[in-house]
Parts: structure tokens; C-alpha cells; sequence
């Protein structure tokens, strides 16, 4: 009887490592959702800031990491003129507001806002295009100046912002 429950054991424990190994799920979040037959390239115009405050370093950090998302989730080729895929837009809101106010009646935290507006084509499914808003904030520390966070911040909210316009035009979620 001994020799019986060995097996039995053996079986079930092999049988379960089998189990096991053949029911893995696989999952790719690389969030595009393309059609690579019908769309091979995308062109990105420069968004210039059409915000009252203007920080020019914006501008150059917010072009270039929107065109890095694409060239690096999508197989996409990046072209200036007669793409598949269009973007183009402007920087419409860079402020700044008093976030909290302290019992003594000054400000401890300020909110710094990024607004950008997007026009988005798809010349091969006209359905799809869309204009639309995109806003990302971060608040900091009343007590520090925004010349001393805002690359950082800026940095944050561009990366948002990003990502919000890549998933709301070829990821399809």
C-alpha cells in the first residue's frame, strides 16, 4: 500500500507542476493598439505655448517626450508631412494658484497647472480624430520658490500629459 500512495503522490505532484507551467498568462501593456497594416507613419508639429506665463524649456521637454512615446511604443515612422497618423496643438495654460491656505492666512501649498490642447487625425479612419484638452498638475511646498521645482514638476506633468494623449489616440483603452 505504501508503493500506491508514493505513486499516487508522484502523480499528483507532477501532474500539478504541469498544471502549473501550461497556464501562464501573458500580457504586453505596451499600450498601442494599432492597425500596422493600414497606418506606418505619424507626424508631430511643435506645440508652441500659447500660455499668458511663458517657460520656454516647456516647449522643447513637452515636444520631445511626446514624440519619444511614439517612437518608442509604436513601430510607427516618424514623418513631417502626408502621415498616416497627425498631432499638432499648443501649450494653452502654464499657472500657478494658491492651493491651501494656513490658519495665519497665507498660502502652504501652490498648484501648477499644465493645460495642452490637441488636434489628432487619422487619415485612414477619420472616425477617430478628436480634438481635445489635456491637463495635468502637481502642487509644492508654499515655502519653496517655483523656480527651484518647476523642472521637476514640469518633468511630472509633461509625462502625464503624454501619456494621456498617446492613450487617448492610438491606445483604444
Amino acid at each position: 500500500m505504501d508503493w500506491i500512495k508514493k505513486i499516487t503522490r508522484i502523480t499528483l505532484f507532477v501532474s500539478l507542476l504541469v498544471l502549473v507551467n501550461s497556464c501562464s498568462i501573458s500580457y504586453k501593456f505596451n499600450g498601442a493598439s494599432i492597425n500596422y497594416d493600414k497606418v506606418k507613419t505619424i507626424s508631430i508639429a511643435d506645440f508652441p505655448i500659447k500660455a499668458a506665463y511663458v517657460y520656454t524649456p516647456l516647449a522643447t521637454k513637452f515636444n520631445q517626450k511626446l514624440r519619444n512615446i511614439y517612437v518608442q511604443q509604436t513601430r510607427l515612422r516618424m514623418v513631417s508631412r502626408n502621415a498616416d497618423l497627425a498631432i499638432e496643438g499648443e501649450i494653452t495654460g502654464y499657472n500657478q494658484y494658491n492651493q491651501a491656505v494656513k490658519s495665519d492666512g497665507y498660502s502652504s501649498e501652490v498648484k501648477l497647472t499644465i493645460t495642452v490642447n490637441v488636434r489628432y487625425v487619422n487619415n485612414t479612419n477619420h472616425e477617430e480624430d478628436l480634438e481635445q484638452q489635456f491637463t495635468a498638475y502637481r502642487t509644492y511646498d508654499s515655502t519653496k520658490t517655483l523656480t527651484s521645482v518647476q523642472d521637476e514638476l514640469i518633468e511630472q506633468m509633461v509625462e502625464d500629459i503624454t501619456d494621456q494623449i498617446f492613450n487617448a489616440t492610438v491606445a483604444n483603452w
